[in-house]
């Protein structure tokens, strides 16, 4: 039986796991927690660019058989996982390396989940406060860094995990593999599910399914003390808009900030500031 391996590639704190396990409602989709698999391609090209073989050798062949060699890799990979026609493999990493993949798997689905950056801003922040007893080495109270609400998001916004996510998708937008993507606005997905779903469907070009939005159990495991405070992966079970809390959590000023960094942003992904 052909399998087909999709990929969903979105940013943090955007609902990502939530989705993932939704979509493990339909008995065809074999879907997984965040994936190690992106990291087996970029292995396999760190190998090739590095062999002093493919260097003195037939370039062409080398070339065709890197792609040829990860085509096959990603087919015993997911037949290990699983006997499901479909796959969806989750790594925020997908979107960034398309043109890589495009290569090895022609015209991939590629999935992406955005939110509004307050929230996802704003989600770090509750993260951090709830959560006094860690210290991950982010603040630094001697050189009077990170101390602040604003200082933390300006941190997140330059480094990971916002702002690797962020960056690599607008230059996404910019070499226009983006137009590739099918974008899902995690406030849509908690407003109107199953319009969203049957756009997903409609995007992967296979049969709609009837997902239960009331009763979502977890399918996808991780130990999220690998992942630290801010890689929570559990999800709510029951579907249904939360609150904006942004501006409380933020504050007029941060706010403000956030929206004037990432104009382009809100633009592209028809949010409003």
């Amino acid at each position: 039986m052909k399998q087909i391996l999709y990929y969903q590639s979105s940013l943090p704190r955007a609902g990502s796991t939530l989705l993932q396990n939704i979509m493990g409602q339909n008995p065809d989709f074999h879907v997984t927690p965040t994936s190690g698999m992106v990291d087996l391609m970029l292995g396999a090209r760190i190998g090739y660019n590095g062999n002093a073989e493919a260097k003195a050798g037939d370039k062409e062949m080398w070339k065709e058989g890197f792609y040829s060699f990860c085509r096959e890799g990603f087919k015993g990979y997911i037949s290990n996982l699983t006997d499901k026609p479909y796959i969806l493999d989750k790594n925020r990493a997908w979107g960034a390396y398309y043109a890589l993949l495009n290569n090895i798997n022609p015209n991939p689905k590629v999935l992406f989940m955005v939110r509004d950056l307050k929230a996802i801003f704003a989600s770090l922040e509750k993260k951090f406060r709830t959560n006094p007893d860690y210290d991950d080495g982010l603040l630094d109270n001697k050189n009077l860094k990170n101390i602040t609400t604003q200082q933390r998001v300006e941190t997140w916004s330059e480094g990971h995990p916002i702002g690797y996510a962020v960056n690599k998708l607008h230059q996404s937008i910019l070499d226009k593999t983006a137009q590739n993507f099918l974008f899902i606005r995690y406030e849509d997905l908690c407003s109107n599910p199953q319009l969203q779903l049957d756009s997903i469907y409609e995007y992967l070009d296979i049969s709609s399914f009837t997902h239960n939005f009331k009763s979502i159990p977890q399918i996808t495991i991780e130990d999220d003390t690998i992942h630290g405070i801010y890689g929570d992966h559990i999800i709510r079970n029951t579907l249904s808009p939360l609150p904006d809390d942004s501006l409380e959590i933020l504050g007029q000023s941060t706010c403000d900030w956030i929206h004037q960094k990432y104009k382009g942003y809100y633009s592209a992904m028809n949010y409003k500031i």
